[in-house]
């Protein structure tokens, strides 16, 4: 599991740059200010998640047993697609449908970050 969240936060990494170079340079002109706001705030929570992936990457390589890391690692990178992806969706489209979806990607972030947190105490 320890690879594929270390795929995972390189492909996530490697989006990240190119979508906010994107939305620095090609979006500017095309959208709003509040619908780039949105699109930043997607940009800089995929990048945190990226890291904390990373994190789950190196932690499942020397806890390969914690099931607990597998859960974190992966709402981490559904909480990250929902949030971040509906969030781009949102700033792109500007249907606010795509909010709806919004939260739900935050509170599979938040829940990674407390199946973190009980890893992290679980670990000797």
């Amino acid at each position: 599991m320890s690879k594929i969240f270390l795929l995972t936060a390189s492909l996530s990494g490697f989006l990240a740059v190119a979508i906010g170079a994107f939305g620095a340079h090609a979006l500017k002109a095309r959208l709003d200010e509040h619908a780039l706001n949105i699109y930043q705030t997607g940009v800089e929570y995929q990048f945190y998640h990226t890291l904390a992936i990373f994190g789950v990457a190196l932690l499942s390589y020397w806890y390969p047993q914690s099931t607990v890391l597998r859960i974190s690692g992966s709402l981490f990178i559904v909480g990250m697609i929902l949030f971040s992806g509906s969030l781009y969706m949102l700033s792109f489209t500007g249907t606010r449908w795509w909010g709806v979806i919004t939260p739900l990607g935050g509170f599979a972030l938040l829940i990674g970050w407390i199946a973190l947190l009980l890893a992290a105490w679980r670990m000797p």
